[in-house]
């Protein structure tokens, strides 16, 4: 983009006038427990721009194809409405277009290849079911703090090979990062905050000791295996190994502490449905197929467009921001009948899209799946009677990463309890 190009529309957003009233729906806090109708509003009026240098697009068809159209970047600082960075910089493969991004993501896919991450299932079995013992002891769970978090984190950090002793940092700085994901629906100023910009730097100096180690002492673990990769005798060097570590560890835990919380709240919200799930174990996989469409963690996804065109009735130029709504997408009636429904059964027309499409297909996709999977047989499995504990729930700050921030749970006593968890003692209940 030229110069001239970016000081016109720096200009432009100057003069900006106010957001529309939908917007700013959106991104106020207090609609975070149900941005639903505000999506709804926003899909049929897409594709539209609210300001200049955006284009908001929440149509199933159109978000789908723009996922898997070489016209449309990834790389977001080729935006006009991107902000500048603070903190040191990384390289981050999500934000690469082909054809580096489709050598990054080849030289890492091994690590994910379908038969490793199902030999990973019962280990995972494992620690869930030593994260849910002390709920059937004692009665309570909060679902975020003693599942939804230290789950999918404990998994990634022994596949990496990260002390797991060390989670609070990694915790603190990855909620931190996860500042800067939101898109620019307010303010562009102080979008990639400080706070953000010191998980980034906590990050980059604790990778940086961990790959320098492995270099001399390789291990069994993923840090390694990255270190050592190569095609075509091209290695990955030390920054893509650093923000290629940074991306998995934020990114492998982060969606899917939001992916269990958001499905755990459907299904106590529905019992008909926890029911069913009760009743046949084996619908855990369609069941997370479909908290993933009804409930996205991930709301909204970025491109940046190349050149001049048209989406719909909307022209973009380049360096326009398109946002998709992907919450609203897998919501389109056109695709989904009676799409505010929660049915674990439903028959899906077309895949839904919170694990986005096309080259950037999220990566981690099939260890999510099988996490939170095996989370909601041995949560199911945990008694005959789990309940809301009454009250307001909270929800995340982040527009775009959605879950709650804390989900109380009540838990009778077991029945018939799996081998996997112990019954309490001197407590039962009839089913």
């Amino acid at each position: 983009m030229s110069e001239a190009i970016r000081e016109e529309r720096e200009s432009a957003r100057a003069d900006r006038p106010p957001i529309p009233q939908e917007i700013a729906e959106l991104t106020d806090p207090g609609n975070r427990e149900d941005p639903y109708p505000i999506l709804d509003e926003l899909r049929e009026r897409s594709p539209y721009s609210p300001f200049d240098g955006l284009v908001i697009v929440g149509r199933y068809t159109q978000c789908a194809a723009l996922l898997r159209d070489p016209s449309m970047s990834a790389a977001r600082d080729r935006a006009t409405l991107s902000p500048t960075p603070r903190g040191p910089r990384t390289r981050n493969f999500l934000h690469l277009d082909a054809p580096e991004h489709t050598r990054y993501r080849r030289l890492v896919a091994g690590a994910f290849a379908q038969r490793k991450i199902e030999g990973l299932a019962p280990r995972i079995r494992e620690i869930a079911t030593e994260l849910l013992r002390p709920a059937a002891e004692t009665g309570s769970l909060d679902v975020i703090d003693d599942l939804a978090y230290p789950l999918p984190l404990r998994v990634i950090c022994e596949l990496l090979g990260v002390p797991f002793d060390d989670r609070r940092l990694l915790q603190d700085w990855s909620a931190k990062l996860s500042e800067a994901l939101d898109p620019p629906l307010g303010p562009v100023e102080g979008r990639l905050t400080r706070e953000a910009a010191r998980g980034r730097a906590g990050f980059v100096a604790y990778f940086r000791k961990l790959i320098e180690a492995r270099r001399s002492s390789p291990r069994a673990d993923l840090i390694s295996y990255l270190v050592q990769v190569e095609e075509d005798g091209k290695q990955l060097d030390d920054s893509d190994v650093l923000a290629t570590c940074v991306l998995l560890l934020n990114a492998g835990h982060e969606t899917t502490v939001n992916l269990i919380g958001n499905a755990v709240l459907a299904l106590l919200r529905h019992p008909e449905q926890f029911g069913r799930l009760r009743r046949d174990p084996a619908l855990a996989g369609p069941a997370v197929e479909e908290v993933l469409r009804y409930d996205a963690p991930v709301q909204m996804t970025t491109r940046v467009a190349r050149r001049h065109g048209r989406i719909g009735d909307a022209n973009v130029r380049p360096g326009d921001m398109v946002l998709l709504l992907l919450g609203a997408a897998n919501r389109d009636p056109d695709v989904y009948p009676d799409p505010g429904r929660f049915d674990i059964g439903r028959s899906r027309a077309a895949p839904h899209l919170s694990f986005s499409a096309g080259p950037h297909f999220c990566l981690g996709a099939g260890l999510a799946r099988l996490e939170v999977a095996i989370a909601l047989e041995l949560f199911c499995a945990l008694s005959a009677r789990l309940r809301l504990r009454p009250g307001v729930i909270p929800y995340r700050s982040n527009l775009n990463l959605r879950g709650p921030a804390r989900l109380l749970v009540d838990v009778d006593a077991p029945t018939e309890c799996p081998s996997s968890l112990p019954a309490a003692e001197g407590r039962s209940h009839d089913v």
